[in-house]
């Protein structure tokens, strides 16, 4: 069954991460499906722009723990939606753990609900928020970054619209009324235009990547693959505190 559902209407397509039963969880199969999703929309002249949505009430819990994809092709996904020549716009209304961020950050626009929460959850498992600091740290505020990179504590959409990682925090009204003139402006913007645009704006996490992908890969290889991370990982999975919890 596809975990990636794909609509399409007047210009806008709408990728729907479709696995609910391990919270839209960063596994080989949702990382292929939205590459090749995200793919199909760069080649289609009638796309003018992506929404990047979920089931459930989680747009990803991070790394699947029992299926992860290949750390290059994730490495790769997340480039992939900074490099494609069209807006990509996340819409969310539920929880954002770990490398799920990473999705929102390498978006172009990102929205999100009173529902939704934030962790950066790597440290309380033994590892760290590499890979996903290439589209993150260009956009975040260095000393709110320091805080929820270091701690792993939650914060809501009001702060992520604070500290950069959101462009809207739909509080007071629905997401979908918060996105309506983000998407009404995309659609009547040239498509050359909006192409050239974005390759301004995501220079410097390009920039980013060129110099810094290689190495980050192999940090994440190195810490996954590390006692503490072992313990972690298990601890987590066994629903307990990992044993270096004072």
């Amino acid at each position: 069954m596809s975990v990636v559902t794909v609509t399409r209407a007047r210009g806008v397509a709408t990728l729907t991460l479709d696995s609910p039963g391990n919270r839209n969880a960063l596994s080989a199969a949702l990382v292929g499906e939205l590459a090749d999703a995200l793919a199909d929309c760069g080649a289609d002249a009638d796309v003018r722009a992506v929404v990047l949505t979920h089931t459930g009430n989680t747009f990803s819990a991070g790394a699947d723990l029992k299926q992860p994809p290949d750390p290059a092709a994730f490495v790769a996904l997340l480039r992939q939606v900074v490099e494609l020549p069209k807006p990509v716009v996340a819409r969310v209304t539920g929880h954002v753990r770990a490398g799920g961020l990473g999705l929102v950050g390498a978006c172009d626009l990102a929205a999100a609900g009173p529902d939704a929460t934030f962790a950066f959850t790597e440290v309380r498992i033994g590892v760290a928020p590499a890979v996903i600091s290439m589209p993150l740290l260009p956009r975040l505020d260095p000393r709110a970054a320091a805080r929820y990179y270091l701690t792993g504590e939650r914060f809501d959409a009001e702060e992520a619209a604070r500290i950069g990682l959101l462009t809207v925090a739909a509080t007071s009204t629905g997401i979908d009324a918060a996105l309506e003139p983000v998407l009404d402006g995309l659609r009547r913007s040239s498509p050359q235009a909006l192409a050239e645009t974005k390759r301004l704006l995501t220079a410097i996490v390009l920039e980013t990547f060129d110099r810094d992908a290689a190495a980050l890969t192999a940090l994440s290889a190195r810490l996954f693959a590390s006692a503490e991370a072992r313990e972690g990982m298990t601890a987590f999975l066994e629903r307990r505190d990992p044993a270096w919890v004072l």
